[in-house]
Formats: structure tokens, C-alpha cells, sequence
């Protein structure tokens, strides 16, 4: 019976775990460029009572099944899934919507690279193109304080026109990072993303090449989430964790009655 009680406890915490990241899904459905998440749960080790295969009886017989007893569940892993969001047009030049696979470079205050799909891009007070939180691409992007307008191609070459011109001057190229493991990323939190091992090293590409996407300037790529998707996840994790909780009652009421034998 404590064996029915412990499984209960155990699947409790893994639908606990998944609502967790349900719930924070759903929290992000405007955040720009977010990727879904999803746990996945994987079966604890089990209590081998006869195996499969053992002699059951003095005629040798033996088991064809055995007989295992499982000892619950646990949160195996929470992983990215970096499926394409759709595009929300701003008519912003300076917003980028990657149209495939890679993800921009940002350069973090203390050296370090990081990486984002959120393409909300401004110029600040010293020209550099930056990411929201004021964060500068890299390789680092600097606009003329004359310039009259920013331009950024499909395969993002970074132009503007100045004055008393009439082609653009180039100004600088954005670059792509892909991953062969983007799922092993690690989310550190304000849209970026940070190398592991898990993830490899990045291989770097312009835009539209060896397999990186496309910029498209004037959009933003929206959260992959699926709101009705993950609501009716949601209900389902609700129940389970319900369920477990049922189990955990009557485990219980049943003690109690041994109890008081």
C-alpha cells in the first residue's frame, strides 16, 4: 500500500511540473519569437517480483511476462521545440523575422554571445543596432548619425542613405548562428538563449545560406504557442494530477481500515 502511495505522490509531481510549463506557455503566447515547451515523463525503476522467464513451478515452466511492479513517474526533461511562429507585420524596418532556421548574435556586457529569434531591433544613442534591452549585435552594426533611412536585405546586408546620395552605402552584415541540437540550448530569460554542450557549437552563416533562413525586414516572428493546444493540455494534466490525488485518498481510507482490524 506505502508502494501505491509513493506512485500517486510521484505522478502529482510530474503533472505539477508539466502545468508549470503549460501555464508558462501560455504566459509567453505574445512574447516575441518564444518557443513552446514541452515535458516529457519518463517511468521510475520497477520492483521485479518474478522475472520473465523464471521457472514458476516444479514442472519448469516458466513465465512468459513475469512479474514487474512499477514505482511511479518522473519529469524527464523539458524540452524547446523551435518550430516557425508566424510573422506579425509592424512596418518597422528595423524588426526581422528569421524565415527559416538560425538565430541572431547578441553580444552580452561581459563578452559572452547569446542568442535570440526576436528580431526587435533600434538604433541607440551611439548608432549601434541593439536589441530591446539596448544589447548590440555581433559582429556590432553602426549607423551614420546622418543617415536618412536604415535598409536590411533578405540576406542581411545592413544599408542606408545618406544625404547627397542616391545609392545606399553599406553599413554592415548580419549573420546567422545555427545549432545541430537548438533544443539543447539553455533559456537564460530576456528572449536569449545561451550555447551548451548539448547544443553544439554554432556554425555561422549569412542569411540565406548553408541552410540559414531569411530576414524578413518589417516583421516580427510571434510565439510558436498554441493557445487551444495547450489549453486542452492543460485539462489533461489538471485530471491527471486530480486522478493521482484520488489514488493517494483512497490508499488512505484503506490503511485506515486495516487500522482498525
Amino acid at each position: 500500500m506505502f508502494r501505491s502511495l509513493w506512485n500517486a505522490a510521484s505522478g502529482m509531481e510530474a503533472q505539477q511540473t508539466s502545468l508549470d510549463v503549460i501555464t508558462n506557455n501560455l504566459a509567453n503566447v505574445n512574447t516575441t519569437g518564444f518557443k513552446r515547451q514541452r515535458a516529457n515523463f519518463q517511468d521510475l525503476m520497477y520492483q521485479t517480483l518474478v522475472p520473465p522467464g523464471e521457472a514458476q513451478s516444479l514442472l519448469g515452466n516458466q513465465s512468459p511476462t513475469g512479474m514487474q511492479v512499477g514505482l511511479g513517474v518522473r519529469s524527464g526533461s523539458v524540452q524547446k521545440i523551435f518550430l516557425q511562429g508566424s510573422f506579425r507585420q509592424t512596418n518597422n524596418p528595423l524588426d526581422l523575422a528569421i524565415q527559416g532556421n538560425g538565430f541572431f548574435q547578441i553580444s552580452l556586457p561581459d563578452g559572452r554571445t547569446a542568442y535570440t529569434r526576436d528580431g526587435t531591433f533600434s538604433i541607440d544613442g551611439q548608432g549601434r543596432l541593439v536589441t530591446q534591452d539596448g544589447l548590440p549585435t555581433n559582429p556590432p552594426i553602426t549607423v551614420p548619425p546622418n543617415a536618412k533611412s536604415v535598409n536590411v536585405s533578405p540576406a542581411g546586408e545592413v544599408s542606408v542613405m545618406l544625404p547627397g546620395q542616391v545609392q545606399p552605402v553599406r553599413v554592415g552584415q548580419l549573420v546567422l548562428s545555427q545549432f545541430v541540437n537548438p533544443a539543447g540550448l539553455e533559456s537564460r530569460g530576456d528572449n536569449l538563449f545561451m550555447e551548451t554542450a548539448a547544443s553544439g557549437q554554432p556554425q555561422l552563416s549569412n542569411p540565406g545560406t548553408n541552410g540559414a533562413g531569411r530576414l524578413q525586414s518589417g516583421f516580427l516572428e510571434a510565439s510558436n504557442v498554441n493557445v487551444a493546444e495547450e489549453l486542452v493540455n492543460m485539462v489533461i494534466g489538471q485530471r491527471a494530477y486530480q486522478m493521482d490525488a484520488t489514488g493517494i485518498r483512497t490508499v488512505n481510507r484503506m490503511l485506515g481500515y486495516t487500522a482498525t482490524l
